[in-house]
């Protein structure tokens, strides 16, 4: 075996040991899309997914990888609704067949992912009930997330939302993340002022630490005091529906 397919081999095992939703696979699940992934590296900036475009295949984020869920206006504004980072996938996860995806989806941190094409999901979906099961169930914690997201930018202060967004964020890619208060705006659905007042009074109590294109978390409990009740319960819904297991609280449909 070459060097290259050795380090792919790797690289495929890094995904599932990486990933929340591939961690859960059985061996017997896992072999019905193995043979068909490939590991990608993401830029941050990438487009993956583009609103009205077909569907192609999911991408199982892992490492720092992170990637948002955005809704375009027709007057040019946009507003992140979901993010996904290594507890989830984007794509064609829970659609049967190849759709139009509605949203456009965007990398914000840089790094790999399990790239999977839809005709091999489709195929694993119908021949494990484990993985079908899992896929809906992620399914209902994106639109819990959608959902939450929706509340949080109608009724919570900036300050709290951007703590929120913060603290998801370093879940997913670790202390520093690498984006622009611009971005951060841009993703919030806000002026640029407003978020960078907001940072500003995070980083004037040491929560934060901004420099030029990043954003570091400092004080992390803190973070958490200063953030609304979103965080926690889409934190705990995951728990709750998909959990280590994949079936959260539930029993295995294997």
């Amino acid at each position: 075996m070459t060097s290259v397919a050795v380090d792919e081999l790797t690289r495929i095992d890094e995904a599932f040991a990486r990933n929340r939703l591939l961690e859960t696979f059985s061996a017997e699940a896992r072999a019905l899309i193995e043979p068909f992934a490939e590991v990608v590296e993401l830029d941050a900036g990438t487009s993956v997914l583009r609103s009205g475009g077909q569907v192609e295949g999911t991408l199982f984020p892992f490492g720092p990888t992170m990637i948002s869920m955005i809704v375009d206006l027709a007057d040019g504004r946009s507003v992140e609704v979901a993010s996904v980072g290594q507890e989830g996938a984007v794509g064609g996860i829970v659609s049967c067949g190849q759709a139009p995806a509605y949203t456009h989806a965007e990398v914000q941190v840089a790094g790999p992912a399990l790239k999977v094409p839809m005709h091999a999901l489709e195929a694993a979906k119908s021949r494990s009930g484990f993985i079908s099961n899992l896929f809906c169930r992620y399914s209902d914690f994106l639109l819990a997330q959608v959902m939450q997201t929706v509340a949080c930018n109608l009724f919570h202060p900036i300050n709290q939302r951007a703590a929120r967004w913060l603290l998801t964020a370093q879940d997913r890619a670790g202390d520093r993340l690498e984006l622009t208060q611009e971005a951060l705006a841009g993703l919030l659905g806000v002026q640029r002022t407003t978020v960078n007042a907001a940072v500003q009074s995070l980083q004037d109590d040491g929560l934060i630490r901004l420099r030029r294109g990043a954003i570091q978390v400092i004080d992390r409990a803190g973070l958490k005091q200063r953030t609304c009740e979103c965080y926690a319960r889409i934190d705990a819904h995951f728990a709750n529906v998909i959990g280590v297991s994949g079936s959260g609280g539930s029993v295995s449909c294997d």
